[in-house]
């Protein structure tokens, strides 16, 4: 059978890898700059814990684990039969592939709270699967590198997290804008149109804007039994003026008669106007009134990152979510968090040069292989280089130089060693530099020395 990758998942080269944890590096560097500590949970969880947190279409995405042994013989036969998937579902499935890092976060904290200090502060960078389809930046199986922030309601958080994006995306060199907006606005605006029992549909569309349009958008309302009354009270959100600050102002007078629009607009207000006197541009901050996010979670601040000048979807997005471990039981501990999307950020970068030019692998040195005796005396040194945090290789068998040569150079090692029969008698090492062909002589004592240093 011929060896295929399954849709939406990739292998990494040594430089993907590489310029992977690169990207992760800045990421968790700031994380822990902006007082964020590690956690890492299960790759699976109880699906119970997974479903109904996020919506009718993320329910779909979840990937299901099959129970072990005969699950079928477990099953009513009347819905097996009968190819009932949501009854089989619950029969044959208790758990699942993490679809966030959110729920487990939220879970975590729902089980662990008692012995937590608040304001509870983690970041987590693990990969999560969604039964998508695959397309350009949209995988079933990547990464999500997250911070969030439980134990407080201070809006002080979504100023903090403003600032990380810009100083993490700053550091990656990627211009990016920052789309803001806070659910309750949303709710207000459903209040306004007077669809409040419709909010999911309306915020689902909604959130769909970038990909299907003005009409697109319109067209699922309609599908939706919203009114064409109440779509045209809507219209004005699809020409928003270029002031992030102007457009939330005019939302005022629309929110006079609901309380739950007026406090969004109230929240919001607070968070532009605080970025703005630390000196965050317009142009990274921008209050868009679409965006909506299509998980059901989120109750205040939400946020979405995009990339200028590259035809990428969001490269990040979060948002506050205070009800989330209700659902677990525990009450009162409001959250809010944003997550960085690894695999886009990469391809992002990838589109705009910025990875450094890098050999494929960190091998600095190495040693042409003479024989077993040679072979010895060249592993005592490889040992010290080792010790000394030089990355070194000896060639694995005596075989001829040109192929040790072809073998350094499209391995990307910049130095090939000779230390052979002459070179272990005159207690000397002789290093080639496959870069620009300069070949040098040096005692072993200045070699081991020099390279340490370099270390």
């Amino acid at each position: 059978m011929k060896p295929s990758l399954a849709k939406g998942t990739r292998d990494f080269t040594a430089t993907e890898v590489m310029n992977r944890r690169a990207i992760i590096n800045v990421l968790q560097k700031n994380f822990e700059l902006f007082g964020f500590q590690p956690l890492e949970t299960p790759s699976f969880e109880n699906l119970s814990t997974l479903t109904g947190k996020y919506g009718e279409e993320g329910d779909r995405l979840i990937f299901k684990i099959l129970n072990s042994g005969d699950f079928a013989a477990k099953t009513v036969s009347e819905d097996w039969e009968g190819k009932n998937s949501q009854k089989l579902i619950a029969q044959i499935s208790e758990k699942a592939l993490r679809y966030d890092l959110t729920v487990p976060f939220a879970r975590f904290v729902a089980m662990n709270h008692g012995q937590m200090v608040f304001p509870f502060k983690r970041y987590q960078i693990q990969p999560v699967w969604r039964a998508d389809r695959p397309q350009k930046g949209r995988f079933r199986e990547f990464y999500q590198c997250d911070a969030d922030v439980v134990g407080s309601v201070s809006l002080w958080q979504e100023v903090e997290l403003v600032q990380l994006y810009l100083k993490s995306f700053n550091e990656l060199q990627i211009p990016v804008t920052i789309h803001i907006n806070n659910r309750k606005i949303l709710s207000g605006l459903a209040e306004y149109a007077g669809i409040s029992d419709q909010l999911i549909d309306f915020t689902v569309a909604l959130d769909k804007l970038d990909k299907i349009g003005k009409e697109g958008v319109i067209k699922e309302l309609l599908e939706k039994n919203i009114s064409q009354q109440s779509i045209d009270k809507l219209d004005f959100l699809f020409s928003q003026r270029t002031d992030a600050l102007e457009n939330v102002l005019q939302l005022k007078e629309k929110f006079k008669d609901s309380e739950t629009g007026t406090q969004g607009v109230t929240e919001l207000e607070f968070v532009l106007t605080q970025c703005l006197q630390l000196g965050i541009s317009a142009e990274n901050l921008k209050f868009d009134i679409t965006l909506a996010r299509g998980l059901d979670y989120y109750t205040g601040a939400i946020f979405e990152v995009k990339a200028r000048g590259v035809a990428m979807g969001s490269i990040g997005g979060g948002g506050r979510y205070d009800n989330l471990t209700e659902v677990f039981g525990v009450k009162n501990i409001p959250g809010i968090g944003i997550s960085f999307g690894l695999d886009r950020i990469y391809l992002v970068m990838e589109e705009l040069g910025l990875f450094a030019e890098q050999a494929s692998g960190s091998v600095q040195y190495l040693f042409a292989n003479y024989g077993e005796k040679e072979s010895l005396e060249a592993s005592k040194i490889i040992m010290k280089l080792r010790n000394s945090g030089v990355s070194t290789e000896l060639y694995p068998e005596a075989a001829k130089l040109k192929k040790q040569f072809t073998y350094a150079e499209k391995k990307g090692i910049p130095n090939l060693i000779f230390f052979g029969e002459q070179e272990i008698a005159d207690g000397t090492i002789t290093v080639k530099n496959l870069l620009n062909g300069e070949q040098r002589s040096f005692s072993l004592g200045d070699f081991l020395r020099e390279t340490a240093h370099a270390g």
